[in-house]
């Protein structure tokens, strides 16, 4: 763990219900999103990750261009994807564009990539679902190749070929900030290990501790591949309020509405009151009073030995302004207070 814990927020882009309970439009949603990022500046985060979807329950779908609006509404926050699908995108393309922000916002950009838990981008871009695998393979390659800014001589089954190719704009202050997405899987803690990325872990059910074992393989696996150690973070779900009580009802109808629908869509079953419960006295929901969020969030930055913690703020058709609240919490009350906790220790 670095000298001190950075401490994100990241969001779908989630549509979410207006006062009397109906769904926003995707504009205002959108506009709301652009509120949110300047208010995480405002008190003081250190990093916004915008996710990629193509689904109607998310607003982003683009999340570039939303990046770049955050870059002209802010003037210290870093900012990224939490995902980009590089699978069902053209590596070129993802680097040239994240090149240009790094240069817009004067080195604030990062880059989270993943295979997506998602699929509606295979169909919609015209990619063989069926080639999931080999098309991340080959593109993280090429993408590290390009993210070296020179010339690169490239060759693979998923796109065309490079023959000693440069990639414009480069980036003024060294290396693009790359991240890996990770949700479970050893192959891609090796993988992301193999390229000396960041390794940005999607914990989103269980205790945080059972994925102590995956920190541990990185580690190893970077001994193994000669890469200097990079920073390790964690994604996570959660909601800030006053109290315990009211933060846990008002995330619930929120939270169990959307696991339920993708779980109807997987084969879960539906999540019960006692299962959300259970989730936040001892698993990946940090949801309650700042120092109960706290103090959770310190607990899994010293089990894992964390760089950077991300709090998914946004959680299904949970309101902007209780959204806008649970920013400012985390803000002006969780981080100092983590940060004292973990100093303390």
């Amino acid at each position: 763990m670095t000298q001190q814990l950075q401490l994100g927020v990241d969001t779908f882009g989630d549509v979410t219900n207006d006062s009397e309970g109906n769904p926003l439009g995707y504009g205002q949603v959108l506009r709301n999103l652009l509120e949110q990022a300047v208010l995480a500046d405002g008190v003081g985060l250190d990093y916004i990750g915008v996710g990629e979807h193509h689904r109607k329950e998310f607003s982003v779908s683009a999340p570039e261009v939303v990046l770049a609006a955050i870059a002209a509404r802010t003037e210290n926050i870093r900012f990224g994807t939490g995902v980009t699908v590089l699978s069902s995108d053209d590596p070129v393309r993802v680097y040239e564009r994240f090149a240009t922000l790094d240069g817009l916002s004067g080195g604030r950009a990062e880059i989270t990539l993943g295979r997506g838990s998602f699929t509606e981008s295979f169909p919609l871009f015209g990619f063989d679902l069926t080639r999931y695998q080999e098309l991340f393979e080959e593109k993280l390659e090429l993408f590290s190749e390009l993210r070296t800014q020179q010339p690169v001589t490239w060759s693979g089954a998923t796109r065309s070929s490079l023959s000693d190719q440069s990639v414009f704009p480069r980036v003024d202050n060294g290396l693009l900030t790359t991240w890996v997405g990770v949700g479970g899987s050893p192959e891609s803690v090796v993988r992301t290990a193999r390229y000396g990325f960041n390794l940005a872990l999607a914990i989103i059910g269980g205790e945080p501790a059972r994925f102590a074992p995956y920190v541990d393989l990185f580690h190893r696996a970077l001994a193994q591949f000669g890469q200097p150690t990079p920073m390790i973070g964690v994604h996570s779900p959660g909601h800030i309020a006053d109290t315990d009580e009211q933060a846990r009802e008002e995330l619930w109808p929120h939270h169990s509405e959307m696991t339920n629908r993708i779980g109807r869509e997987r084969g879960w079953g539906p999540m019960s009151r006692e299962s959300f419960e259970h989730e936040a006295d001892t698993g990946s929901l940090y949801v309650g009073s700042p120092e109960t969020v706290a103090n959770k969030i310190a607990t899994t930055a010293k089990t894992l030995g964390l760089d950077r913690f991300d709090l998914k703020y946004s959680n299904g058709t949970l309101g902007h302004d209780k959204l806008m609240k649970s920013i400012e919490l985390y803000g002006t009350v969780v981080a100092p207070r983590v940060r004292e906790i973990l100093a303390e220790s």
